[in-house]
């Protein structure tokens, strides 16, 4: 068996269709092609983009509006004076809420309660919810009305977090500059005035043994 011997099996290779060789051939003339048209051209086609000369979907597709949160929690809002005059010692849970129909419709699904700062609070009560504005909490601690913070879904009772302190901000560079500026000027008044110091004190100190001495004679005459 030599290289040119092997054949692929029968059937599994296909001559390829010669069109355009003439009449007698089947496939002459337009060569399948057709009459006219742009799929009839040499070198011509539609790309596979093209959608029939309407406004094509990489045009019509919006562009640079903005950017959407895949992570943002959706909450069902609810202000305070919607709940004015409820009476005092009340539970208020999101499942009272919805059976009053006091929360906006949610047709698809669920979402957690958001209570707002508008209108007045009422008094005395007990509301239990997934968010607090600031103006709600306010209004609510004035009314004598308390406050639960609550977990999404499962409802449970969550702690409010206390902000930090914020923290004290760095001096500026100015200040910095006068800050070591007044240093340097009080240690060279040390170094200037420290000479003048000590001749004084050198000079005290001569002046006190002088008298000692004195005293010293002045005392020895006598005796």
């Amino acid at each position: 068996m030599k290289l040119h011997d092997p054949q692929p099996r029968p059937g599994s290779h296909q001559a390829p269709r010669r069109l355009g060789r003439g009449h007698g051939s089947g496939r002459g003339k337009t060569a399948g092609r057709g009459t006219k048209g742009q799929k009839s051209r040499a070198g011509g086609g539609i790309p596979a983009w093209f959608e029939g000369g309407q406004t094509p979907l990489h045009i019509r597709t919006p562009k640079l509006h903005g950017f959407k949160n895949r992570f943002r929690v959706e909450y069902a809002p609810l202000n305070l004076g919607r709940l004015a005059d409820v009476a005092a010692g009340t539970l208020i849970t999101p499942d009272v809420l919805r059976h009053d129909q006091l929360l906006r419709d949610q047709k698809t699904r669920p979402m957690p309660v958001k209570i707002l700062g508008g209108g007045d609070a009422p008094k005395g009560v007990t509301i239990h919810a997934h968010a607090f504005t600031r103006s709600a909490l306010a209004k609510l601690a004035e009314a004598g009305s308390s406050a639960q913070l609550i977990s999404w879904p499962d409802g449970a009772p969550i702690e409010f977090e206390t902000e930090p302190k914020p923290e004290p901000k760095p001096k500026s560079r100015s200040k910095r500059a006068a800050a070591s500026a007044a240093e340097a000027a009080e240690a060279e008044a040390e170094e200037d005035a420290s000479p003048a110091d000590e001749a004084a004190v050198i000079d005290a100190s001569a002046v006190d043994e002088e008298a000692d001495a004195e005293v010293a004679d002045e005392s020895e005459g006598e005796s």
